[in-house]
């Protein structure tokens, strides 16, 4: 993608109200973050800190982990002294646990407007969040609406998501409160869009955009990138999550390939990759995968390295032709790959070694 394009999409951003999340700026024109969400068991300390440094490698910014009892707010306390991202604790049905992850050090809570309480336990909520200055967010999902919303609208249209999402913000503001992100997801990818566009208008807040519920890796990975591609486009948008029956992350790997493709975020690996045929005799979604995991990760240890492009090829039919203009480029023959720097072939090399002597290539990069 070219500067301009990249410029385009960044100017066209809403500069809406700046929050905190720990040290992450969301909004007033800070970049756009990434978040998922730890999938191990609530009281499973270690499995969680796993979750959270492996997603913190491949770029996510913020995390949020279920706090569904009192066992996850002790675990949490200790998640808090082992890992760098910031922490929102996602709060349902029970106003006493988001106050119990707030003081447990949660850096940000997630409450919801369709069963966290009464006005009066929301506002317990509210100042224990002022005294620990972090943020909340409002987050509206169409499965969990309030009964009066849907009796007046029928269904979860995006009237009903936006009308929940700013009754709670108005709840809060007239509690003195100001600190707010909004969301209001939906699995419908245009009752999804429709809503943001609708809230972006109608405030100033800063918005977590998502599809919930969007599906496993394929069908998650598609509806939520139209949707956030649309919104993010059209300069809506402060923080994302893609929503995925996947791993944790795989939802990072997304999202943060969505911001690249719209030149909102700095540009990471960069792999190309045929999509393999009859002729190929070596496993090229493999390597090609190991690849980009790896370089992620040396990304993030060295940001300030040279952003190669890497080429994965697998047969003689591109594999040379794509040598010549990539910098790092492998063409795959019957069990090996011929391996070319800078357009001239260097050696060739066994299968199984293939991704160790890309790295050693990039590692060594002058």
């Amino acid at each position: 993608m070219n500067n301009g394009t990249a410029s385009y999409y960044t100017n066209k951003r809403k500069l809406t109200k700046q929050i905190h999340v720990g040290k992450v700026a969301v909004g007033g024109g800070a970049p756009v973050t990434v978040q998922t969400m730890v999938k191990a068991p609530p009281n499973d300390v270690e499995m969680s800190i796993k979750q959270i440094k492996t997603a913190e490698q491949l770029g996510c910014d913020i995390i949020r982990i279920a706090i569904p009892d009192e066992g996850a707010c002790t675990a949490l306390r200790e998640i808090k002294k082992q890992v760098n991202l910031p922490v929102v604790a996602d709060i349902h049905f029970n106003h006493r646990l988001a106050i119990m992850a707030i003081e447990a050090g949660a850096d940000g809570i997630r409450i919801n407007p369709g069963n966290i309480g009464t006005p009066d336990q929301v506002r317990e909520i509210v100042e224990c969040a002022r005294s620990h200055k972090i943020p909340i967010r409002i987050g509206v999902n169409s499965g969990s609406l309030e009964k009066e919303i849907i009796n007046k609208f029928g269904e979860a249209t995006a009237d009903a998501l936006v009308e929940s999402a700013l009754r709670y913000t108005k709840l809060i503001e007239d509690m003195g409160y100001q600190e707010l992100k909004i969301s209001v997801k939906s699995p419908s990818v245009p009752v999804t869009v429709a809503a943001y566009r609708k809230l972006a208008q109608l405030t100033n807040y800063p918005l977590h955009l998502g599809v919930t519920e969007a599906g496993t890796l394929l069908t998650g990975t598609v509806r939520s990138t139209t949707a956030l591609a649309l919104l993010l486009a059209e300069g809506i948008g402060d923080t994302i999550r893609v929503s995925l029956t996947a791993d944790p992350a795989m939802e990072v790997k997304v999202g943060v390939e969505i911001l690249r493709s719209l030149g909102l975020r700095q540009k990471g690996p960069c792999v190309i990759s045929c999509p393999a045929c009859g002729r190929v005799k070596v496993d090229v979604e493999t390597i090609a995968t190991k690849v980009e995991d790896n370089l992620e990760r040396f990304y993030s240890r060295n940001p300030q390295a040279p952003h190669l492009l890497v080429a994965i090829m697998g047969c003689n039919v591109n594999g040379p032709g794509e040598a010549k203009w990539a910098d790092v480029a492998v063409a795959g023959g019957n069990k090996k790959f011929a391996l070319y720097i800078r357009g001239k072939y260097v050696r060739t090399i066994e299968e199984a070694e293939v991704v160790d002597a890309i790295m050693e290539v990039i590692n060594s990069w002058q």
